[in-house]
């Protein structure tokens, strides 16, 4: 999962750009106290940097903690798995040079690469792997709120992340180059799945030798090395050319982390590539503008909304989230408020995702229906609502201009007035997480492009990603039934028919899928588009000066 604010899809674009979508905060994975800095005293100076990149702290360096968008965005470039994504979001080999699949497809037996290695130089084994998973469905009992739901398909997985056992039964050491997995079922997309950090290798000796500071600089085994991070100033990216897979051509990726304007420094050539705002849009999109030549956009397989929790008063109550959503002006909101930077959502599902149907409809704009929904309710009224709070992420004094014609849509169309809470990005997540939010303001980007990693994690009664808290008997049937559905357009159809009662019962408000705009130098090669999900990408670029 990578959760990311909704305010933030509209600055920053996926893949590569997923940089700028790094959320702030001190890390909550025993990164060490906010204090202290890791300094690799033989790192040249940053400016020294062959790629120059705006970002932010991350909140963890854990793969098996990992579940936003901006911590993932490092901890892809730095570890690995078995399997990873391509540029065309194809799974592909990483540390596994091939894999078999028995006939009933459900046992995975995976060949590792004999010169796969951790940055220190020790060869990565099939029982470091062992080691990986089964502490990553040991910390879902407590810190993990992904481990359930990326490793939950793997036989025995559920039982560790349960306390009642302490290994996963379906991850076997066959030999030091050879691991078995079995999964409870045959399913179109696991492997996919083994593509998110929860499946990727750590080094025990590390882990074990420092268990609070070891992610201050990490032994992984991805194409870059983590050479410096000063909390709040920058993070330096070393090339690792050990790498299996070969030597990235980018040697140092200065990440700055101390805010101010990425444009102006774009502009300032402190920069060599970032997102645009919605204030510099229209500039930048403009044929007459020089750094219309520098710019891109893209689609993303992303999508932002309006989250309920339905176990709380009032959104237990379909009528009042529906009432919510139809108060909406989506319209405008993409149109005027976002300059058009954005598609409206008329669904779940996004472009470019299998199973997308472009004739899925979200819920009409229509106040007066809403107005009626809300007398329907069981609250009756405006009044009988009780205190409503949005939460988000932010520091600031002010909500975004999205949340704020949001807030003003509400008060005009449905008579209510909601309040606006911030906190810190480490903090969100996990209230999050805990049910503890009454309504969220947030975003999805996808993992892999399969229907199962929004549609199943997100709305699965019992999925531990379920945030919302929604609960369907007809929705967990269609999903149960497309886990194991073998024939393609079948599967798709039950994924959409999910949909669209989703859509009915509104925990969700979808309000836009996400679209890229960047400017990049050109002497950047390699991102000849952006890309549409988070995916270790350094490694394809060069630099051309």
């Amino acid at each position: 999962m990578k959760t990311i604010p909704r305010w933030l899809l509209t600055w920053a674009f996926a893949g590569i750009a997923v940089f700028f979508l790094a959320c702030g905060g001190d890390s909550n994975d025993g990164g060490g106290s906010s204090n202290q800095d890791n300094r690799d005293s033989s790192s040249a100076p940053a400016a020294n940097a062959d790629l120059r990149l705006a970002g932010a702290d991350p909140i963890t360096l854990d793969p098996a903690l990992a579940g936003d968008a901006g911590s993932a965005t490092y901890i892809v470039e730095i570890f690995g798995g078995l399997v990873t994504l391509d540029k065309n979001l194809k799974v592909v080999p990483d540390i596994a040079e091939s894999w078999t699949v028995s006939p009933d497809g459900t046992v995975y037996t995976f060949k590792l690469r004999r010169n796969a290695q951790f940055h220190d130089g020790r060869p990565v084994t099939a029982e470091d792997f062992k080691y990986s998973l089964d502490r990553t469905a040991k910390l879902g009992q407590t810190a993990s709120a992904t481990a359930d739901a990326y490793l939950g398909d793997i036989v025995g997985a559920r039982d560790v992340t349960r306390g009642r056992a302490d290994s996963i039964s379906g991850v076997k050491v066959i030999d030091d180059s050879t691991l078995e997995i079995t999964i409870d079922a045959p399913k179109a997309y696991f492997l996919a799945k083994l593509t998110y950090p929860t499946a990727f290798v750590v080094d025990k000796q590390q882990v074990e030798s420092n268990p609070r500071n070891w992610t201050r600089k990490p032994n992984g085994t991805g194409p870059y090395k983590m050479a410096e991070w000063r909390l709040n100033e920058r993070i330096i990216l070393q090339a690792n050319d050990r790498y299996h897979l070969g030597a990235p051509s980018v040697k140092r990726v200065l990440y700055i982390l101390a805010g101010g304007s990425a444009l102006t420094q774009y502009e300032n050539d402190e920069l060599d590539m970032t997102s645009i705002g919605v204030n510099d849009i229209e500039r930048v999109a403009s044929p007459r503008d020089p750094l219309n030549a520098e710019y891109k956009s893209g689609p993303e397989l992303s999508i932002s909304y309006i989250g309920f929790n339905t176990k709380v008063p009032p959104f237990d109550d379909p009528k009042v989230r529906q009432a919510f959503a139809m108060s909406i002006d989506r319209e405008q909101i993409a149109r005027v408020v976002l300059k058009n930077m954005v598609p409206v959502a008329n669904g779940i599902m996004m472009p470019g995702l299998p199973g997308y149907n472009q004739n899925s409809k979200a819920l009409a704009f229509d106040p007066q229906r809403a107005k009626q929904l809300l007398a329907e309710s069981k609250y009756k009224d405006a009044r009988g609502l009780g205190q409503i709070t949005l939460t988000e992420i932010g520091g600031g004094a002010n909500a975004g201009i999205t949340t704020q014609a949001i807030l003003e849509m509400w008060r005009t169309n449905l008579g209510v007035e909601v309040s606006i809470a911030q906190s810190e990005a480490a903090s969100f997540f996990d209230d999050l997480d805990r049910g503890r939010l009454q309504m969220f303001d947030i975003g999805w980007i996808m993992d892999y492009p399969d229907p199962e990693d929004v549609i199943d994690l997100l709305f699965y009664s019992r999925s531990r990603q379920n945030n919302t808290g929604y609960s369907n008997p007809q929705v967990d049937a269609l999903i149960e039934q497309a886990r194991t559905e073998q024939d393609v357009t079948k599967r798709l159809q039950l994924y959409q028919e999910a949909e669209q009662l989703i859509i009915q019962d509104a925990p969700w408000v979808p309000l836009y899928f996400g679209r890229s705009h960047i400017v990049v130098k050109p002497y950047v090669k390699g991102l000849e588009q952006p890309l549409p999900s988070v995916i270790p990408m350094l490694r394809y670029l060069s630099i051309d000066k």
